[in-house]
């Protein structure tokens, strides 16, 4: 519930700066004065949050969801935050975000009565093909197996696209834009041709290679 009402806070911050962004250009249209660009306001944040008006924020006085980065803030470590550590660490104010919150934006954004269901309704089937044993867990394994899925289906198309005259083969005159440039490099037996099988390892190695250092860590682990 706190990662949502977060969420929430981010999405009508993000209208404001939108709308915002916009302004000059129905200001010029109008005839009217250009006002300052969008800034956050630390005096009015201190108003509303600072409870005894004493010229600080402690812990307490700041929202729950905003509590994790505290400390960094806190720069000299007297476990309250001045006006001018707060200008400073703005920053950190916003609540941290991860790769699985993109399901409440999913949420957010299908706030119609039909039609909107189907993009939620995708993402949970997509989420449910992970789990393939059914224990409601999804384990390093079933991802592992489901980006290999991902990945020979991406080089299966492209293959069929490249194959021009459908040899079962991609010759060079054939090939265009990276795989051309990379063309030598990916014919493993030098024969002239990519096969789908050097295709397929060339772009399962990319992929590894592009793997974020602590995942390619687990993997090698396993």
């Amino acid at each position: 519930m706190v990662r949502l009402l977060g969420l929430s806070l981010s999405v009508v911050l993000l209208a404001a700066v939108v709308a915002r962004a916009e302004e000059p250009t129905r200001q010029k249209q109008q005839g009217l004065p250009r006002e300052a660009p969008l800034r956050f306001d630390v005096d009015r944040f201190f108003r509303d949050l600072d409870k005894n008006k004493d010229g600080y924020l402690t812990r307490d006085e700041v929202p729950e969801a905003l509590r994790e980065n505290f400390a960094r803030i806190d720069t000299n470590k007297d476990g309250k935050i001045s006006r001018e550590e707060l200008e400073k660490g703005i920053a950190y104010l916003q609540p941290r975000r991860r790769p699985s919150d993109m399901v409440y934006v999913l949420i957010e954004m299908s706030d119609c009565d039909e039609g909107c269901t189907e993009e939620v309704q995708r993402a949970y089937d997509i989420l449910r093909k992970l789990d393939k044993n059914n224990d409601g867990k999804i384990d390093a394994d079933e991802l592992t197996g489901m980006r290999e899925d991902l990945i020979k289906g991406r080089v299966k198309n492209i293959f069929k696209d490249l194959d021009a005259d459908k040899d079962g083969k991609i010759s060079k005159e054939e090939a265009r834009g990276q795989i051309r440039e990379d063309f030598d490099r990916i014919d493993r037996n030098h024969n002239g041709f990519l096969e789908f099988d050097e295709l397929l390892r060339a772009a399962t190695e990319r992929a590894e290679h592009t793997q974020p250092k602590s995942a390619a860590g687990r993997s090698e682990g396993r």
